[in-house]
């Protein structure tokens, strides 16, 4: 009997465990649609969940897109090391689906790699605000999440109000880590 009692204690931990594992992981929403040709220009770095690939970045980061003559969109980042030194990454990106898919694909490494899928990071825009001045960008699986402004400062009443929508969906807002801009 006691066999029997932990086997379904067992298989009720089982379904309770991953019950809350799918409640806690709903996809990841992004916005409706992109336009693209307005999302293009400069956008400033104001927070970040820290990664690897910035780990020099200390401060006045941002990404400037372009959209060249073949569709896809160039991309250039740039940030400021602690020895003072400018360094930037330039990348393509594509997007995926429609023409006004907020889902796309980025791509740092050398041309002669992009056959391969490893290379290519989702980039999902999943917040924008209808005059396309603060962003976020993520992935679905929430490793990565970046807040972006047109402007190096955002208003703080603007950025609460992002950060309590990115909680909505479920982000770990406490992750953030603060870009200083410092006047690119």
């Amino acid at each position: 009997m006691r066999k029997i009692y932990t086997a379904v204690f067992g298989i009720l931990l089982l379904l309770f465990t991953s019950y809350g594992y799918s409640q806690s992981e709903a996809p990841v929403k992004t916005i409706p649609s992109l336009d693209v040709p307005r999302y293009m220009g400069t956008w400033y770095e104001v927070a970040k969940f820290p990664n690897w690939f910035q780990r020099k970045c200390v401060a006045n980061t941002k990404a400037e897109y372009s959209i060249q003559p073949d569709g896809n969109l160039k991309v250039l980042n740039s940030c400021k090391t602690a020895s003072g030194e400018v360094t930037d990454a330039e990348g393509v990106a594509k997007q995926i689906g429609a023409k006004d898919s907020p889902k796309l694909l980025v791509r740092f490494a050398p041309a002669w790699l992009s056959f391969l899928p490893m290379v290519w990071g989702d980039y999902w825009v999943i917040d924008l605000d209808p005059q396309y001045q603060v962003a976020a960008v993520s992935d679905p699986k929430r490793e990565y999440l970046w807040v972006l402004s047109r402007t190096p400062q955002l208003n703080q009443k603007t950025y609460e109000e992002l950060l309590q929508r990115l909680k909505a969906q479920q982000f770990d807002v406490r992750k953030l880590e603060l870009t200083t801009q410092t006047g690119n």
